[in-house]
């Protein structure tokens, strides 16, 4: 597309090949070139889809300490987590720079820098240079997350032009949280990107609310999850399928425009690519009556700080 106002962006609602990272990788290509061959120019897909979301955690007893079970089935997620260092995602990074498309994909990181044995939600982001821009790695984990998932830090929480737009993003119920949503938005955010495992439940009201709240775009891309998608060479596979139900997660990927109303409403059931074209020129008329960090604040009266500062256990002094 050549004028610079519009962008046209897809949502890749899919199942990943449940906690198999390579097979999960080819799905993820296939939807890659897919929407590069309908000329679109962002495609994101839903929370923890690389290699999954740990849905057996809820579903298997998963806070019985010093378990066999969830030890086992813990490591065979770590060992089907991304490793950026090791090249995991250099595929997906050279199909960006080739299509020149855009991607926002949720993913669990086996951190380096965290010693390499623990993992973290992180939504990555890579431009259409086919570069790492940033790895957010989820600042909170959810309930029963905790259990799997490391607390991640604020170094990605960044921000990233997109043609006219600027472009953020966060995962799941991190969407909720008022000062990390507020730092994207004094970022200048104007288009912005929430991922999630899957579910109408939590995208039908939050997806509006903040368009409202920041007079932006958003998209909400989430997964599907059916039992069927569940690989038999999991560790302990018949106590994950004998309890869990048929359907995990039902989609619910959808965009609210800066007016707050529906451009797509939730898409239940459905797998494949959600596509639509954003016009920039809606948020510049938005902001006409509210802008959150412009002219409706008050910094003289509140203002945040923003921690970006990787953490991490040791400093090595050279």
């Amino acid at each position: 597309m050549s004028s610079s106002h519009k962008l046209k962006v897809a949502l890749a609602q899919i199942a990943p090949v449940w906690l198999d990272k390579s097979k999960t990788l080819v799905k993820i290509k296939q939807q890659i070139l897919d929407a590069s061959q309908q000329n679109c120019e962002l495609i994101v897909f839903g929370e923890a889809l690389l290699p999954g979301y740990p849905f057996w955690v809820a579903n298997t007893n998963g806070a019985v300490f010093n378990s066999t079970t969830q030890k086992e089935i813990h490591r065979h997620y770590i060992q089907n987590a991304v490793q950026v260092e090791k090249g995991d995602l250099d595929e997906i990074c050279n199909l960006a720079k080739e299509h020149n498309i855009a991607i926002y994909l949720g993913l669990m990181e086996r951190a380096a820098d965290r010693g390499g044995h623990s993992i973290y939600c992180s939504l990555a982001y890579i431009n259409q240079e086919g570069s790492i821009k940033s790895m957010h790695r989820k600042l909170m984990p959810t309930y029963e997350e905790r259990l799997t998932w490391a607390s991640g830090d604020g170094n990605g929480l960044k921000v990233h032009p997109l043609k006219d737009f600027t472009v953020g993003g966060l995962n799941c119920w991190e969407n909720w949280m008022p000062l990390p949503r507020a730092a994207l938005y004094g970022m200048g955010e104007n288009l912005h990107i929430a991922v999630w495992p899957g579910s109408e439940v939590n995208t039908k009201d939050i997806t509006r609310f903040i368009a409202r709240e920041s007079r932006s775009y958003v998209i909400s891309v989430s997964s599907l999850m059916r039992k069927s998608d569940i690989p038999k060479n999991i560790p302990h596979v018949q106590e994950i399928l004998d309890n869990v139900p048929d359907e995990l997660a039902n989609g619910g990927s959808c965009i609210a425009s800066p007016d707050g109303e529906w451009l797509i409403p939730p898409v239940l059931h459905k797998e494949g690519l959600i596509i639509a074209t954003l016009n920039f020129n809606r948020v510049l008329e938005e902001r006409q009556n509210f802008d959150a960090v412009g002219h409706y604040s008050r910094p003289d009266v509140t203002q945040l700080t923003v921690n970006r500062e990787r953490q991490c256990t040791i400093k090595i002094n050279n």
